[in-house]
């Protein structure tokens, strides 16, 4: 019980900052579904089953649209391809945590990855809690925050128009705060290089997804060649 708290105690104060950019998004993303016409309880069930914040903002226009399940599988793909590479680089953080691995792989987020992949803890902390923490309170904030903004989409009117740009901006963040804190910047590199190439040759429409793919490629082998 105490290594459980002890683990709570070291990662709330990391997830923070975090629970203030969610308050933002999230808020915003309630509101724009309440705008829409949906209850409360949409942005609600969407954040504890899906909880893929930019996926839940493109998933709005595919409950509008005519329903088109092939569509919809290569557009989430596309949106969210890169937890692939989350998921390679913590198989080893994420190998001993037990029955919690399972929930640690679904809810692992942008802001979950950054945190648990960069933190090095002392030995008084248990890493496996630390991670479930982290995870579980980042989908806390979001999950609140999305519901709040539907319940208050419902009273008040607000104008919700320019505000999808704090998810780029926090990107960005987030971008810049890894490559602060790590040694290597090898993957970061590779990412920004191979996404030039592929916007040259792709053009706009498609280079994301040939972006991702081959970067899976690249970063598969690499992992794989760690491992011998």
């Amino acid at each position: 019980m105490k290594k459980i708290k002890t683990a709570f105690v070291a990662a709330f104060p990391y997830t923070l900052p975090i629970a203030a950019g969610f308050f933002v998004l999230g808020t915003s993303y309630g509101f724009l579904m309440s705008n829409l016409g949906f209850p409360f309880y949409y942005p609600l069930l969407m954040s504890i089953l899906i909880f893929a914040g930019a996926m839940q903002f493109v998933a709005v226009d595919l409950l509008l649209i005519s329903f088109d399940p092939l569509a919809a599988f290569f557009l989430t793909l596309l949106v969210n391809a890169r937890h692939l590479f989350y998921g390679i680089s913590l198989l080893k953080d994420y190998r001993a945590s037990g029955l919690k691995k399972y929930y640690l792989i679904y809810a692992l987020c942008d802001e979950t990855f950054s945190v648990n992949s960069t933190i090095t803890l002392n030995d008084e902390v248990d890493k496996n809690w630390f991670f479930f923490f982290v995870t579980f309170l980042n989908q806390s904030y979001w999950v609140i925050a999305s519901t709040l903004g539907g319940l208050l989409g419902a009273i008040f009117n607000f104008d919700i128009v320019g505000l999808d740009f704090v998810l780029t901006a926090l990107f960005m963040v987030l971008f810049i705060d890894q490559w602060l804190k790590s040694e290597k910047h090898g993957a970061a590199l590779c990412g920004l290089f191979t996404a030039l190439i592929c916007l040259l040759i792709c053009g706009p429409q498609y280079f994301m997804l040939v972006t991702m793919s081959a970067c899976i490629i690249i970063f598969y082998f690499t992992y794989r060649r760690e491992l011998k």
